[in-house]
């Protein structure tokens, strides 16, 4: 009998800013799986009331004030804690990975690049070959989270767009697209390919979020095995205070 399978991802900015929302937010969509990033704190520094009112198996991996990961799995869907690793390219906090029945999945925050660009490539680079070893093992693989690229010139709203914005150059594109080819899908776009409004991210300043000038920095790419039992997927922009919206994709399940 076919049964569901929620996966969410949220870059909270700062996840003990936004302890009631995520607190909320987990209880109104109720999740299988919940991926986080930026969540700025260590692991001490957050209550375990946060998964464990909610029936979750949670993983934190952050440091105080800066980048950090967090993967949560329910209880229902794992009734025995499941294994959350790093990949060997972990670095600053910015991957976790737990292996399900269902799929690998994997919440990523990549850098942002401003600072330091050659790190961003180096990190998508890595992240290629990670996708590039599941496709090759045949095992499905979900990769979640804030991968700071803008996809295309659509995935920008046109006030924003600039030729040479870090996180719309054609090398960081090149390399995003690379990581698709692995058999993956980018689930929010294949479902609603002409939508020119969809956005994930939005300037802190000037209502950008209000009147939707963003960018869609928010992934969830699924294996297209994966991809081919997809229900829907959204992004909730009026939900919460974090300069990201929250992004919501449903399967159903043959088995």
């Amino acid at each position: 009998m076919p049964r569901p399978f929620k996966i969410t991802t949220w870059n909270v900015n700062g996840i003990r800013a936004r302890l009631d929302q995520v607190q909320d937010w987990i209880l109104k969509e109720q999740p299988d799986v919940l991926c986080l990033q930026e969540i700025k704190a260590s692991p001490d520094q957050i209550p375990m009331f946060l998964c464990e009112m909610e029936g979750y198996w949670c993983y934190w991996h952050g440091a105080k004030g800066y980048s950090g990961v967090g993967l949560h799995v329910s209880k229902t869907l794992a009734p025995e804690r499941p294994v959350f690793e790093h990949p060997a390219f972990d670095y600053e906090n910015r991957i976790v990975t737990v292996a399900l029945p269902e799929a690998t999945i994997a919440s990523v925050y990549v850098p942002n690049g401003g600072k330091d660009f050659p790190a961003k490539t180096q990190f998508l680079e890595a992240l290629d070959q990670f996708a590039a070893g599941h496709q090759g093992r045949g095992t499905p693989l979900v990769i979640c989270g804030d991968l700071n690229v803008a996809r295309t010139d659509m995935d920008v709203h046109p006030k924003e767009r600039k030729p040479r914005a870090i996180g719309q150059l054609p090398e960081e594109r090149a390399l995003l697209e690379r990581i698709i080819s692995r058999d993956l899908v980018d689930v929010g776009r294949a479902l609603d390919p002409a939508n020119d409004q969809y956005f994930t991210w939005w300037a802190p300043w000037r209502e950008m979020r209000q009147r939707n000038i963003g960018w869609r920095l928010d992934y969830v790419l699924a294996t297209n095995s994966l991809y081919a039992q997809v229900r829907g997927s959204r992004v909730q922009r009026e939900f919460g205070t974090s300069d990201h919206g929250p992004v919501v994709a449903e399967f159903e399940l043959s088995t």
